[in-house]
């Protein structure tokens, strides 16, 4: 057993503030290629397709990340049940950054032919499988450190990431396609938000070089010789209730976030920039919310804000695209900050739900299988499915309505089998279903 005494706990603010840091910039790197295949991957890189297939086959690369999301989970999750959280903090952020910066350096397809798109699918990949180990690491880094009665609060920056992320990557692009004209942003200022990630991964490091070990790890005496065998063999159930049930906020951000640029500009005819600035708004005001979801989360508890959030996601969603197809700012605003409203109540406690479902010595595996096998069923697909249902409807996509409320339902049963993890001194005051072993830690 590791020796903790030697061990110098540091502030929490430090913590949460390295996590939040770290998830931005992995999301960053994420988010950047969403929306550059939403608006010009796919003439660059398909150009022998028609303007829907490629477009499809654009979105087909995007999903490749989620594919390659679960891999890296399992690789980290490795890593991080057998040799600690921090390793995976700074190997996961190395491969994402470096496979970010080589994106922006492929030749198009007219330069190479077919091994453009097949460069672009494998530097996908290698983004995904970063990714699938990143969020493990940096969530369970503050929620380990944290103290069980605000866990969820201190978990939850490392759930501001990706709305930091998403704002820096597509502040950038809006940035450059207001500069440039058309034939430039083409050319070569797509590529420059792909090249920043250098710069903000070694910025990454330096603020992750000297964080400590959790308290949580180090007092793990038998360490799981195979974690992936144990959470396969002992917790399959778990991880399959909780893909599903984290399946809706993948799609409803992915829908918000990629799907609707791409049906905004193409089939609506709305400016690129207004349509960033709409979906940009929305997320900057759903990572405001993050914390104010997980300070709720503390006091009621993980599993009913997840039920609320799924049942307002299945509400709001045809109200949603009905908005949207309106083609107003204003309007489109309104209909994706309802969505990424409902989304943050269940986004903001998950960091502090899902390790507490899941014993120490396999905990780092275990959530993030299951946080990232919901992004395949979630965000893999959706830009996909809503793409080809967008183009068999309206003026109103009223097909990609009911499909995100059809996940959106799903995910409620799913969120509805799973039990509650309240700590047990928040549980004193307030009855709660009889929490899980793992949630006492």
């Amino acid at each position: 057993m590791h020796d903790v005494r030697t061990v110098k706990a540091p502030s929490m603010p430090r913590l949460a503030a390295a996590s939040l840091a770290g998830t931005a910039i992995e999301f960053y790197d994420f988010f950047v290629y969403g929306t550059a295949a939403a608006l010009l991957l796919g003439p660059l890189f398909f150009p022998t397709f028609s303007p829907l297939a490629g477009t499809l086959a654009a979105f087909a690369t995007f999903g490749v990340g989620f594919v390659a999301r679960p891999l890296g989970s399992v690789l980290f999750g490795h890593i991080g049940d057998r040799r600690g959280r921090r390793p995976v903090l700074v190997g996961s952020l190395l491969l994402t950054g470096a496979s970010t910066v080589a994106v922006g350096c492929v030749p198009t397809y007219d330069t190479i032919g077919a091994a453009a798109p097949l460069l672009l699918i494998g530097l996908r990949f290698l983004q995904g499988l970063g990714l699938g180990g990143e969020w493990g690491g940096a969530v369970l880094l503050t929620a380990e450190h944290a103290p069980p009665e605000r866990r969820g609060l201190w978990a939850s920056f490392p759930q501001i990431g990706p709305s930091v992320g998403f704002v820096l990557a597509n502040g950038l692009m809006l940035a450059l396609s207001v500069t440039l004209t058309e034939a430039q942003f083409a050319q070569w200022g797509w590529r420059v938000p792909f090249w920043a990630a250098g710069v903000l991964a070694v910025l990454g490091m330096w603020l992750r070089s000297s964080l400590p070990e959790t308290p949580r790890f180090l007092e793990i005496g038998d360490h799981a010789r195979v974690p992936l065998v144990e959470v396969v063999r002992d917790h399959w159930r778990l991880v399959l209730l909780t893909a599903g049930a984290l399946s809706v906020g993948y799609a409803v951000f992915y829908a918000v976030t990629t799907w609707s640029l791409a049906y905004g500009t193409e089939r609506l005819g709305v400016s690129r920039t207004v349509m960033l600035v709409c979906v940009m708004a929305a997320v900057v005001v759903k990572g405001a919310l993050t914390p104010v979801a997980a300070l709720l989360g503390d006091r009621f508890g993980r599993r009913p804000m997840c039920l609320a959030g799924c049942t307002a996601a299945a509400f709001w969603m045809l109200p949603m695209v009905t908005l949207l197809a309106t083609g107003e700012p204003l309007l489109m605003f309104v209909g994706f900050l309802g969505a990424l409203v409902a989304f943050v109540m269940m986004l903001a406690v998950t960091a502090a739900y899902l390790p507490e479902l899941y014993e120490p010595r396999v905990r780092c595996t275990g959530a993030t299988v299951g946080y990232n096998l919901g992004g395949v069923l979630g965000g893999a697909l959706t830009p996909i499915a809503a793409t080809a249902l967008a183009e068999h409807s309206g003026r109103v996509p009223w097909g990609v309505g009911v499909y995100l409320t059809g996940i959106a339902l799903f995910s409620l049963v799913c969120f509805a089998l799973l039990p509650e993890t309240l700590p047990a001194r928040v549980a004193a005051v307030r009855p709660v279903r009889e929490p899980s072993p793992a949630a006492t830690d």
